[in-house]
């Protein structure tokens, strides 16, 4: 694909050879001679001068000498964009396999490819350009909307909804039984019946192994656009607002509520009945405990403010030596006092 070809379905500027062959996108360290790349962080600059790529994207011109720029306001989101000229997954054809299972009432949209051994239950509904992998399951009732892509061994339970531009990855369950039990006197457990549902909204991805449990009555929502990573779970009765990233061995307890642009580094875990306000971030290993504010960046376990947590971890090394000087200060104050 020439240069001036990919700037124009990029929207950048372009200075440098327009005529430039590239054959595909690496980062700066592996581009060779044909290649297009990136910078997208200032603290990279330096790496320029040695990558070999023929083109670059980035937020402003080079001096030279440097490879043909590529201008853009956003270099990363559109090395993203880049990529997906050069490769798109493979789709399979359309159709419903010979060996599908799909039932006599079911309801499968046209351009929609079931792949073998995939399994859709009594009254589901799948709209307009479904990609089903094999080994995939749709259980009774579910309502899934266009341009669905669900990999192998992805799961989704009875009467649960999908919205559009849905992807679930390898292993997925969607709708899998809260985690609910009473306990009775004598100290048994009696399954609490998981009688809600779970719904997820527009553009929304689930990564591989992660569990998006149903609620006890009600419904457990992930909200548009949301991005959750592999091995989360999010527990039942939660709200995952618009635009959220959870990212990967993250927990959510039941009813935990993330508004619009929250950010969860990994393995965060909340307690459940809180909410965690707009634009929060959680960074990666942290407990959270109660309410988060908007806007607000919160570390430790149990979390608190990472502006704090990060002078605090300074300190924990130095306690014992603290500690030793606080203890002969004092001994010096005792000795003071006695004369």
């Amino acid at each position: 694909m020439k240069l001036r070809e990919i700037a124009a379905a990029l929207g950048c500027r372009l200075e440098g050879d327009p005529e430039l062959e590239i054959s595909g996108v690496l980062g700066m360290e592996h581009a060779q001679t044909g290649h297009l790349t990136f910078l997208a962080n200032p603290k990279y600059a330096p790496k320029v001068k040695h990558t070999k790529a023929s083109a670059i994207l980035v937020s402003e011109p080079l001096p030279s000498p440097s490879p043909a720029c590529l201008i853009s306001e956003n270099p990363y989101l559109d090395f993203a964009r880049a990529l997906a000229l050069f490769y798109q997954p493979p789709r399979p054809s359309p159709g419903i396999h010979p060996l599908a299972s799909v039932a006599g009432t079911a309801r499968v949209g046209e351009n929609c490819s079931i792949g073998p051994f995939a399994v859709l239950g009594e009254h589901v509904r799948v709209g307009r350009n479904a990609v089903i992998h094999p080994h995939v399951v749709i259980y009774e009732g579910v309502e899934i909307g266009d341009d669905f892509l669900a990999h192998s061994h992805a799961a989704v339970r009875e009467f649960c909804r999908i919205g559009n531009r849905v992807t679930l990855q390898n292993g997925v369950v969607v709708g899998g039984d809260g985690f609910g039990f009473a306990k009775r006197a004598g100290g048994s457990h009696f399954k609490i019946v998981q009688s809600g549902v779970t719904v997820l909204e527009d553009d929304v991805e689930v990564q591989s192994l992660t569990s998006v449990d149903r609620a006890t009555v009600g419904e457990t929502r992930v909200k548009r656009g949301a991005k959750i990573d592999s091995l989360v779970q999010i527990g039942h009765a939660c709200t995952v607002g618009e635009d959220n990233i959870i990212c990967a061995q993250t927990g959510l307890a039941g009813s935990t509520v993330l508004e619009r642009n929250v950010l969860l580094a990994g393995q965060v875990g909340s307690s459940g009945h809180l909410t965690v306000h707009e634009g929060a971030i959680v960074y990666a290993q942290s407990g959270i405990g109660g309410d988060v504010a908007p806007n607000t960046r919160i570390s430790g376990s149990p979390a608190f403010a990472a502006g704090d947590w990060l002078r605090a971890i300074t300190v924990y090394p130095k306690l014992p030596e603290l500690l030793k000087t606080v203890r002969e200060l004092k001994k010096k104050v005792e000795e003071l006092e006695k004369q």
